[in-house]
């Protein structure tokens, strides 16, 4: 993007604002803040795995504040269903007719909260709209409201009461992260800060659902090279050749790194896409998309090192 223009100013200085905004409450997880900025602008979905307490959810609070975005919140238990997703049609005696009652899903902003907590059947009721952006009830389908972001919040594999998310869900997740525990600074400057008042009451609207769709659709038309498209197809291309790997990055994941490699490079206040961008996020787009083999399993390899080792093999192109 070139900043030189009033117009891109503005949007770079809008940019600037809402990450500020965040991080007035989400204390030393700058590199997380951009990195789910990124892919809300690149038009995706958020997975965030962690222990509980980290700050997962304030995380997507903050966020559905300072987008002024509608925001609704599931706490997926084994007892919700699909219809508390989706929504369900009620029949109507005065009218003679079935009325739709809108699910949870129905929003500009979606917290999915500990999503493995729940069935497969209702897991598996996110499917249509995380790819679609639409909901099928009763067989009418009816489009959710623009901009759409689900982020989903899972515990990790193994803590009690969980299950592991089905491969076709995750691989519709843009990208997955961690929060990690705070530095010592960050979370004694969070112990100060919950001693009188909420901070996420304090977040303030910074743009409107409109100035964020403007900016996705500025991230859309992102340079991106034909080197840079050769290096994105190669490291996925590295992750299905690699015997260490069962199952390699799928062309949906492919799709998803381009999209948000072009998201950096707008939020780095360029209007094309250099290679450190794609290195920035790739980590996140291809980890929760691979699955080991045996053999790397046993050799206690992981999914972290594998990505470390591909990304160091490929060449790098030059783009001027």
């Amino acid at each position: 993007m070139d900043i030189s223009d009033v117009k891109s100013k503005e949007i770079y200085q809008r940019v600037k604002c809402i990450i500020d905004e965040i991080k007035t409450v989400v204390l030393g997880k700058d590199e997380i803040i951009i990195q789910v900025f990124s892919a809300i602008l690149a038009r995706g979905h958020i997975l965030i795995e962690d222990v509980p307490g980290v700050g997962k959810t304030t995380l997507a609070l903050a966020f559905s504040k300072a987008l002024s975005l509608d925001y609704k919140r599931l706490q997926f238990t084994p007892d919700v269903l699909p219809s508390d997703v989706t929504g369900f049609s009620i029949f109507d005696k005065k009218t003679n007719t079935f009325i739709y009652n809108a699910g949870a899903a129905m929003c500009n902003l979606f917290l999915a909260d500990e999503i493995n907590r729940t069935s497969s059947k209702t897991q598996s009721a996110l499917l249509e709209v995380m790819e679609e952006g639409k909901v099928t009830v009763d067989g009418v389908t009816r489009e959710v409201p623009k901009p759409y972001i689900v982020i989903a919040t899972q515990n990790p594999i193994g803590s009690a009461g969980t299950q592991m998310l089905p491969d076709s869900q995750l691989d519709r997740f843009m990208i997955r992260v961690s929060m990690g525990y705070p530095d010592t600074q960050s979370e004694i400057d969070i112990l100060k800060g919950k001693q009188s008042t909420d901070p996420l009451e304090s977040i303030n609207k910074v743009v409107t659902g409109e100035d964020i769709e403007e900016m996705q659709t500025i991230v859309d038309q992102t340079y991106v090279s034909d080197e840079i498209y050769s290096y994105i197809t190669n490291l996925v291309k590295a992750t299905r050749n690699n015997s260490n790997i069962k199952l390699g990055v799928s062309p949906r994941g492919t799709i998803a790194l381009t999209r948000i490699a072009k998201a950096t490079a707008f939020l780095h206040g360029r209007d094309y896409v250099i290679p450190e961008d794609v290195q920035y996020v790739f980590r996140s787009v291809a980890e929760h998309r691979i699955l080991l083999s045996s053999k790397a399993r046993i050799s206690e390899l992981t999914t972290a090192k594998l990505l470390a080792e591909i990304q160091a093999k490929i060449p790098v192109p030059q783009v001027k």
